[in-house]
């Protein structure tokens, strides 16, 4: 990556764009601040509510468990980036080991390529012009740029073809499999695979190398049904390979992987047969760098392969009660703008006062506002006005959205970086 633009992320000034840090802290760079190692909750120090921190200790346990996980597995790597587009993640993702990253969408790719990301995995369709013609001026001017992205439909390849024309070599794409009917983007039918192969090959623009997809789509997915598609998809690679469709590759791709399965993917893809070409074998998992306490918690493979290691949460939001009106409501300075709320309510964890942390007993998130976060309480909750509450969180996806500097603090609260999101 590009030391130079990681660079400047610590020279960028803080001021009030930048929800939760100290107001003195104005004018200050980003590395100035982080050099201070200010303490989340010593009030001299001026952090103020709500403000969302992720813990040093558990990302770090998290980069290194995915690191050894993927390589125990014999898989390359490429973290969907779409998760936290923050380039210091990226940066320490790569460090531990990962292929590459994974993107969404164009825009996301301008980011990665500002700060040096040198293999990109675009995990959709593009068909926007302008964007595919930024794309090739990219890999154009630097031979060392690897991207790969999705094509699905005939119309899809051709819109791509002639947004392209003459603009060098060629654009590196598979095709993916749709997950089933009623699931998102994908070919439906191998006999769709082969249209899309064939008008891949009969452009100049693009090269096939690899199929590719997104096992949590699969209708009702559970164990087996991962499992059928999974194999369906390293069937149509084995099919192609066959048939000569990946000539000219180098290696062949084969993609699959989000956070809930990818032991299956793992154990699926270990059975590739020998092809014609090398394999690789990517994975694009990308929740587990911060982890969550609920979705995620409940979900990740690591319940099914306890042997393996556990992901930890390090995400916490804290946040202060405002308002006490009645013995069983308390209401937080934390709302749907700090908090994501589409996949479950925050869970709270601790409450501190007078620099003090226990257990948030009889305390439970009941709803959310714009700005206000409703708490239920038992009659033997300790809840005041002015007490920081500690929040758990749901869905690192649209965690991160909603913070443009993020603290990176010790387990004492001491803040020893800052993350900086680009969405």
């Amino acid at each position: 990556m590009r030391t130079e633009a990681l660079a400047r992320l610590a020279g960028e000034r803080v001021d009030h764009r930048f929800k939760g840090l100290p107001p003195d802290a104005d004018g200050l760079t980003v590395g100035e601040l982080a050099a201070q190692r200010r303490n989340l909750f010593r009030p001299a120090d001026g952090f103020t509510t709500p403000v969302l921190a992720l813990s040093a200790e558990r990302l770090e346990h998290n980069l290194a468990l995915m690191e050894t996980y993927t390589a125990r597995h014999g898989l390359a790597f490429a973290p969907h980036g779409k998760t936290s587009m923050a380039p210091r993640l990226f940066q320490r993702q790569i460090e531990h080991g990962a292929w590459g990253i994974t993107l969404a969408v164009p825009h996301q790719v301008r980011v990665a390529r500002e700060f040096g990301v040198q293999r990109i995995f675009l995990a959709n369709e593009v068909v926007d012009a302008a964007a595919l013609r930024w794309i090739a001026g990219e890999l154009a001017a630097d031979p060392g740029f690897r991207f790969i992205c999705y094509v699905d439909s005939v119309r899809g390849v051709e819109l791509m073809d002639a947004a392209l024309g003459d603009t060098g070599r060629p654009l590196d794409v598979v095709i993916e499999l749709g997950a089933g009917d009623g699931a998102r983007t994908g070919v439906r039918t191998e006999a769709d695979a082969r249209a899309v192969a064939d008008a891949v090959a009969r452009t100049r623009t693009l090269r096939l190398v690899g199929v590719a997809g997104y096992e949590a789509q699969v209708p009702g997915a559970d164990t087996e049904l991962v499992r059928e598609w999974l194999e369906r998809l390293v069937a149509l690679a084995v099919e192609f390979d066959k048939a000569g469709r990946f000539a000219g590759a180098g290696e062949i791709v084969v993609s699959a992987g989000g956070s809930e399965w990818f032991d299956a993917v793992a154990d699926v893809l270990a059975r590739i047969p020998g092809l014609s070409l090398p394999v690789l074998k990517l994975l694009r998992s990308g929740a587990y760098v911060s982890h969550d306490d609920v979705h995620y918690r409940r979900l990740t493979p690591f319940n099914r392969v306890p042997a393996e290691g556990a992901l930890e949460p390090a995400f916490r939001l804290w946040a202060q009660v405002v308002s006490r009106p009645s013995a069983d409501q308390a209401f937080l300075n934390a709302g749907k703008r700090d908090a994501a709320y589409d996949l479950d309510l925050p869970v709270a964890h601790v409450v501190r006062r007078d620099g003090t942390e226990r257990p948030a007993t009889g305390i439970e998130v009941s709803a959310l506002s714009d700005q206000h976060l409703w708490l239920r309480t038992a009659p033997d909750a300790d809840v005041e006005v002015g007490d920081w509450i500690g929040l758990g969180l749901s869905h690192p996806c649209t965690s991160f959205d909603k913070w443009q500097l993020i603290p990176v603090a010790e387990a004492d609260g001491t803040v020893v970086d800052y993350i900086r999101t680009f969405f």
